[in-house]
């Protein structure tokens, strides 16, 4: 067998769909052929989620990250041990969830910074429950950049057919359009670049994003494009960056989307993730069911690889065993390939 990295993928919000996810994406074989993923979590939700789903699988448990051996059929977990049986209930925001989900990203950051896995791969929090414990994260990307101590980073979101990476992402859009600054969308183009190579894109196509609908008709709706987005370019260009832009937000993405671009650099959390999630996802209405529920969210800057699902926790469908691993699966690929290119 080729050599396989090894991953700790964090279990996410107990109350939700993330057990769950990671119990299906782990019964398929082809998982176990690129990587060794180690689980951090808890083991009374992971029973949960081999009941909820009718899955024949072991669970190991391990004291170390190092003692994991990768064998299929069989899940290799550290047990944190932050729940207790009947301790939580599913589709509810708590304390006690917020608490558990809070300290295995904490866990699965130290086990990447000391090298013992060379990716993090996390299931959906809920940040209504990390607030009620006490953590003011407006999510995973903010919580791996103050642990890694990541000044410049930013979120890059990828399906089968496109991908995009965000000036801003949680916060308001008021507050968005404010932080449209040159800086700013200089440093997400660069990082862009790097992201990308990750990925696997050598010399990758950027295109930007304007913020202003038509990118403001040479200052008819506003004049974010000419005074901090088209000097960011120009800036990009004679670093020997392949970007281009400002391009209107309405097309965009379809021309990304059809090969003419690789990503496009959004300018707030809406503007990106809208088109993503629409080139991702597919809902059945007849099924009452997401037929289709691909891509990934990672976090380009840091020190470490982290990558995630493009879902949240689905407190809807939570504990029912109904839950798509598609994405989870996507994360889980796409963090062993930018391992690999990062090493590189």
């Amino acid at each position: 067998m080729k050599q396989r990295e090894k991953i700790a993928i964090t279990m996410g919000d107990p109350a939700g769909i993330g057990s769950e996810i990671i119990v299906k994406a782990l019964s398929h074989i082809e998982i176990y052929k690129e990587c060794i993923p180690v689980v951090i979590g808890d083991r009374v939700a992971l029973e949960d989620a081999i009941r909820f789903c009718n899955l024949p699988i072991e669970l190991v448990e391990l004291s170390d990250v190092s003692e994991a051996k990768g064998e299929f059929g069989k899940i290799d977990f550290i047990n944190l041990n932050y729940l207790q049986p009947n301790g939580w209930k599913y589709k509810k925001n708590s304390v006690v969830c917020g608490e558990a989900s809070f300290q295995y990203i904490i866990y699965a950051i130290k086990q990447a910074m000391e090298n013992k896995v060379c990716a993090v791969v996390t299931a959906p929090i809920s940040k209504e429950s990390i607030n009620m414990a006490g953590y003011h994260y407006s999510g995973h990307t903010e919580i791996f950049a103050d642990y890694t101590k990541t000044h410049d980073y930013a979120m890059l979101l990828a399906s089968k057919t496109l991908r995009v990476i965000h000036v801003s992402t949680h916060c308001s859009l008021r507050e968005a359009c404010d932080r449209t600054k040159k800086d700013r969308v200089l440093k997400v183009i660069r990082l862009a670049q790097e992201g990308m190579r990750q990925l696997g894109y050598q010399h990758p196509k950027i295109v930007v994003a304007g913020l202003n609908p038509h990118c403001s008709e040479n200052g008819l709706f506003g004049t974010e494009e000419a005074n901090e987005i088209v000097p960011a370019i120009e800036e990009a260009k004679k670093e020997g960056i392949d970007v281009s832009g400002p391009e209107s937000p309405d097309t965009v993405f379809v021309k990304c989307q059809s090969g003419q671009y690789d990503i496009v650099v959004a300018m707030y959390h809406d503007q990106g993730h809208i088109p993503l999630k629409l080139s991702g996802f597919k809902y059945d209405l007849q099924k009452d069911k997401y037929e289709s529920i691909s891509g990934i969210n990672c976090t380009i800057g840091l020190p470490i690889v982290r990558t995630s699902v493009d879902h949240g926790t689905a407190f809807g469908k939570a504990g029912e065993g109904r839950a798509n691993e598609e994405s989870m699966m996507d994360a889980i690929f796409a963090g062993v390939t930018m391992a690999k290119n990062r090493k590189k």
